[in-house]
């Protein structure tokens, strides 16, 4: 039997998403963000909610541009700090090592040591409550070459995609292989 827990916005695992943004003097800044992932396959949209408290929502406003990297397990510590510290008091690339990479697509950076980032033009926004939605069309997505197969897609298990349990407030690593999505269940 299953156990009512109430009405949550809960889905398992949330990505780690790093937003990288260039505050109003052209600093590099960087935030993580717990909500987000895909809003459209073609044209390729991607989504991420900040709360209008952070120093990220206004630059992303005014810049109309934001990355996002994906880190990798071993960079749990960093996406934490940079999660927590604010942009407002703090370089949080100087303050974690990590190294800023300026777009040479839109206006804002990425973080080198991160396996895979997406570069995004901002193309709508929508308010709900305390966060507002940010949609931004994928320019690019730039991976470490050693995460790309022979054939031209991703390898996760290089990737190493660092994931989040929301509720638990807790980091975990993407487990073992299953089987192939849209065939393993062609013969029940």
């Amino acid at each position: 039997m299953k156990k009512s827990l109430g009405a949550k916005a809960l889905l398992y695992p949330v990505p780690v998403l790093v937003v990288g943004t260039y505050n109003p003097d052209g600093q590099p800044n960087i935030m993580t963000a717990g909500y987000g992932g895909i809003a459209c396959g073609q044209p390729p949209l991607v989504m991420v909610a900040l709360r209008k408290a952070t120093f990220s929502y206004g630059n992303l406003v005014t810049r109309k541009a934001f990355t996002l990297s994906l880190p990798s397990e071993s960079f749990a510590k960093e996406a934490n700090y940079v999660g927590v510290a604010s942009g407002r008091s703090v370089d949080k690339f100087a303050m974690s090592g990590l190294t800023p990479i300026r777009s040479d697509l839109v206006d804002a950076p990425y973080v080198k040591e991160f396996p895979m980032v997406l570069e995004c033009r901002l193309v709508h926004t929508f308010d709900f409550g305390l966060h507002t939605q940010f949609v931004g069309e994928v320019l690019d997505l730039k991976v470490d070459q050693e995460a790309v197969t022979g054939e031209g897609t991703l390898d996760i298990k290089h990737i190493r995609p660092l994931v989040l349990a929301p509720d638990a407030q807790s980091f975990f690593s993407v487990g073992e292989y299953v089987g192939p999505a849209f065939s393993i269940g062609n013969t029940v």
